[in-house]
């Protein structure tokens, strides 16, 4: 199969939304940061990012990370873009205290004061997306 971050960031949302929507909060976290992570890798990938299309990923392995620490990253594509002024983000990343392997944590370590950062991170990315379709730069 082939990567479509902007797909994935869309999909991720709306079943985020959907789960948190009826308190099925695990889950909906783990999509937050998903949603967020693919958002951000197709904006990079529109500011320069290489992506390598015989493996279906970003060519530098520092790139290859999960919402943790792509939020930090984006900041370099943004930076060396042109139009990266426009597409700024907050220096405080909401997705420190969140990680792909929590998907295995019990779903009683998931409360609204835990997962509400982590929307509204999304929903950040999701803005510069929309913002990035309006202008023509996706």
């Amino acid at each position: 199969m082939q990567a479509d971050f902007q797909d994935a960031h869309e999909r991720h949302w709306q079943d985020a939304e959907l789960l948190f929507n009826v308190q099925r909060l695990a889950n909906a976290d783990h999509l937050y940061g998903m949603a967020a992570e693919s958002g951000l890798k197709r904006l990079m990938l529109a500011f320069g990012m290489r992506f390598d299309h015989v493996k279906d990923m970003p060519a530098e392995r520092s790139d290859q990370q999960h919402a943790e620490r792509i939020w930090g990253r984006f900041e370099t594509y943004r930076c060396g873009h042109h139009q990266g002024s426009a597409y700024t983000l907050p220096t405080e990343n909401p997705f420190a205290n969140w990680h792909a392997s929590q998907r295995y944590t019990a779903r009683k370590h998931f409360d609204e004061n835990r997962v509400l950062p982590h929307r509204s991170g999304a929903e950040q990315v999701r803005q510069l997306i929309k913002k990035a379709e309006r202008e023509g730069l996706l």
